[in-house]
């Protein structure tokens, strides 16, 4: 039998030597392995319609477009967006803080107690009415008391109204800074008009300095978001934005290894545009400003529908969905690319069910908040099960 062909990654097709198949060379089969991989994942017929290739990417007579190295970037600027946000929050929200008058609400420390402590670690933060007895017994304290106490020991996990105050300022900063940025690089160009254009020409469309620096910028920015997951506040809807997170990285990052950079830059500006208001509303909320407080909310309620519920599906993903057919028939790209969408779609789905609800309740006339002078403090909400379900659905 005849000895197949390989493809070598150094050179051209070579016969397979047995020294490179046995012994010490015998790991060269997994670099030829992973270089076919990749070979197979990028061919041109996955990602561009018939006839269009990365080869049409490549620079030439002065123009430049974007290239899958380029992303390595977003990595440090990520890093320097955490260590500019440590900085931030130090000073800057400090400072604010203390203007706005950003009080910490006193706290009653629930008394020590080894069992009910151990328990609290070990098992559960939120015990069954069963094991409420059985601590009672262990504990000797009475089924009120064993409830207080862990209600107690959970108020005292909360994130303190300056460590959320701190984070929502620095979010506000960067949100309304891109927005003005993403509609300063946008607003002199035609596809900001007319949708239409943004395939004009595709996928030879070349790089502007403006569409690189706000994608590197916003793509450093989710990533850091993802890098500080872990000591950021905790909110009811975690897992959704993790979610979101992930699908706007993965989103931003085909668009610019494609070239659907046009469409990127809308998708971006779109999101841009509500999440300054939620940011600010919840500035003003741990500042004790109720009516301003409201007032924004409402206000957020109706940019977030307007732009993510009818300017995102009605015009961008019906531009990126059903236009191109009528250009070019539809290859994995296409929908790869529009399925993404269709996730964050979703996500924007579930939010705006929530915020309607929340909208609705803060409309003039139609629920009164008492003020924050009884023991348990219920002038935005429970203390359970979330201490801020409004501010929960950042977006």
């Amino acid at each position: 039998t005849r000895t197949p062909r390989v493809l070598h990654p150094s050179g051209p097709l070579r016969e397979p030597s047995k020294q490179h198949s046995n012994g010490r060379f015998g790991s060269l089969r997994n670099p030829v392995r992973i270089l076919v991989l990749s070979d197979w994942i990028w061919q041109d017929r996955l990602w561009f319609p018939a006839g269009l290739g990365w080869a049409n990417l490549k620079d030439r007579d002065g123009q430049v477009f974007a290239k899958g190295r380029d992303l390595w970037v977003i990595f440090p600027i990520a890093v320097c967006f955490l260590i500019i946000r440590q900085i931030f929050e130090r000073t800057v929200a400090v400072q604010l803080a203390s203007l706005l008058r950003v009080r910490e609400k006193p706290r009653v420390r629930a008394a020590p107690n080894t069992t009910l402590e151990s328990y609290f670690c070990n098992a559960s933060k939120f015990p069954s009415q069963s094991s409420v007895e059985e601590l009672t017994k262990q504990s000797a304290c009475s089924v009120r008391q064993v409830q207080r106490w862990f209600r107690r020991r959970r108020n005292q996990e909360r994130p303190s109204q300056i460590k959320k105050f701190r984070e929502a300022c620095w979010r506000f900063t960067f949100y309304v800074l891109a927005f003005i940025a993403g509609l300063g690089a946008l607003i002199d160009k035609p596809w900001f008009y007319d949708m239409e254009e943004m395939w004009n020409g595709f996928p030879t469309l070349p790089l502007l300095p403006s569409q690189y620096w706000y994608y590197m910028i916003e793509l450093g920015f989710y990533i850091s978001l993802l890098f500080s997951v872990a000591t950021d506040v905790k909110r009811k809807d975690f897992k959704e934005q993790i979610v979101h997170h992930v699908a706007t990285i993965l989103l931003i990052s085909f668009s610019w290894l494609v070239n659907y950079i046009r469409a990127g830059t809308l998708i971006m500006l779109v999101h841009d545009a509500s999440d300054y208001l939620l940011e600010s509303a919840k500035m003003f909320n741990y500042a004790g400003w109720r009516k301003t407080c409201n007032y924004i909310f409402i206000l957020f309620a109706a940019v977030f529908i307007l732009t993510r519920l009818v300017i995102l599906p009605f015009w961008i993903i019906h531009t990126t969905w059903v236009y191109p057919l009528t250009l070019y028939p539809p290859f994995f790209g296409f929908y790869f690319f529009n399925g993404l969408l269709f996730v964050l779609q979703c996500l924007h789905i579930f939010w705006a069910g929530l915020i309607l609800r929340m909208a609705i309740k803060f409309l003039p006339g139609n629920v009164c908040i008492p003020k924050p002078n009884h023991h348990r403090v219920v002038s935005w909400t429970e203390i359970e099960p979330s201490p801020e379900p409004y501010t929960t659905y950042v977006v």
